[in-house]
């Protein structure tokens, strides 16, 4: 009996770790024919739209990468299984929309395109409901508290009502002029019609996927140091993100295209810091990059309003030359950004540390205030107590020890025979 247990838990933890990779194959098996048929769709696109659309089309992978990694590394973690369960739903309803876009296309319709219409209803809804569940257990799988459950439980209840209602409704809601071939018809199917545009469905939806959001914030509160950092990370992208879709809206039409990738690429990231956040991969490394980012973000700010500023106070005073730039302008501004530089990068450094990362400002000006009465100090003693009080300060270390190496023989220093304290300790 024992042995036949122990191969049913040898085959368990075998499926348990080969799974997550099969549905990844089976993630990227479905991406491909999507691909073909999105392939006559995008032929007269423009490159820039052409990126854009293609990191779109990929975009179930690397969240299925990243599922599969975590599955396949902690096969109890639910947070990989999720990824990966919102990733094949979101691949199955692309793949349905671009098959029934296909055959309404080529004018022949395909064989079955109104029962893949009909997936595509209700496919998508799985993975609003793994991504809401995603939010509630980052980063370690579990709820933060048990009062989240009811949130939990209705967002998967009201996922589960919508894939109902939309299997049952009259039409298909990607291809409005196709009816659904299971769809109710009559008396109740003009009742779903006038539900589904009413505002109620947002109405339920918003509101339970906001209280989810909310759950990261009430863990980051109540969370220790290393949960901190994997909650940054996850946060670190999704602000990026965000970033972009605020350039998309205040920036010209001609940079909308660069705003879209730069978005689409955002949402790439989301899943690497899932990844990062969840398996502890350089977690602490968040802190240096939030900061670079924050510094060379207000640094290409500063830069830019420094060149345009000296551009338009040169053309001011050559007379307004035309309506384009001299290049002798264009020049002087550019010299002039590159020469605030440093200086500028060095100031805004020292500005952010001191508003943003006051420790490690802290630290600095009390090294630098220790290297001043270090020159001064003359007395063994008082330096090493010094240098113990500086350590603690700085670092916070449960435990600091300072051990100075007795004086050799002969020389002028504290003879060996004398009682001589080598070690102090807080």
């Amino acid at each position: 009996m024992r042995a036949d247990r122990t191969g049913r838990e040898t085959a368990t933890g075998t499926l348990q770790v080969r799974a997550p990779w099969v549905i990844l194959v089976l993630i990227v098996a479905l991406v491909l024919p999507k691909l073909w048929l999105f392939a006559p769709l995008i032929v007269d696109v423009p490159p820039s739209d052409l990126i854009g659309e293609l990191l779109f089309q990929f975009l179930p992978v690397p969240f299925a990468a990243v599922g599969a990694l975590i599955a396949a590394r902690r096969p109890g973690h639910r947070i990989g299984w999720l990824l990966l369960a919102g990733a094949l739903a979101i691949t199955g309803a692309q793949l349905a929309w671009s098959y029934v876009f296909y055959s309404l296309r080529s004018g022949a319709p395909l064989p079955g395109s109104t029962v893949v219409g009909w997936v595509g209803n209700w496919i998508p809804w799985p993975a609003l409901a793994a991504f809401s569940l995603l939010l509630l257990l980052f980063p370690d799988g579990q709820l933060p508290s048990p009062r989240w459950r009811p949130v939990a439980w209705a967002m998967v209840a009201w996922c589960g009502v919508l894939m109902v209602f939309l299997a049952l409704y009259p039409g298909l809601i990607s291809t409005p002029d196709l009816d659904n071939p299971f769809g109710l018809s009559g008396d109740a199917g003009e009742a779903m019609v006038r539900l589904q545009a009413s505002p109620i469905v947002p109405l339920i939806t918003i509101p339970l996927f906001l209280a989810s959001a909310s759950a990261p914030l009430v863990r980051f509160r109540h969370a220790r140091a290393e949960q901190r950092q994997q909650l940054k990370w996850f946060a670190y992208a999704v602000g990026l993100l965000g970033v972009g879709l605020l350039l998309g809206l205040l920036l010209p039409s001609w940079a909308k295209d660069v705003s879209g990738i730069a978005m689409e690429v955002a949402v790439w990231g989301i899943a690497a810091a899932i990844g990062i956040a969840v398996l502890r991969y350089r977690l602490y490394d968040i802190d240096r990059l939030l900061n670079r980012t924050l510094v060379y973000a207000l640094l290409t700010a500063t830069l830019g309003a420094v060149y345009a500023g000296v551009v338009l106070v040169l053309v001011q005073l050559s007379g307004g030359i035309g309506t384009t730039p001299p290049s002798w302008a264009v020049a002087a501004a550019t010299l002039a950004a590159a020469a605030l530089f440093q200086p500028a990068r060095r100031r805004i450094q020292q500005a952010v540390d001191r508003r943003f990362n006051r420790r490690k400002y802290n630290t600095a000006k009390t090294i630098e205030a220790f290297a001043t009465r270090l020159r001064e100090q003359v007395d063994l003693d008082t330096l090493a107590t010094e240098v113990l009080a500086v350590v603690d300060q700085t670092m916070e270390p449960t435990r600091v020890s300072l051990w100075l190496r007795p004086s050799p023989p002969g020389s002028s220093g504290t003879p060996r025979s004398e009682a001589r304290p080598t070690t102090w300790a807080y």
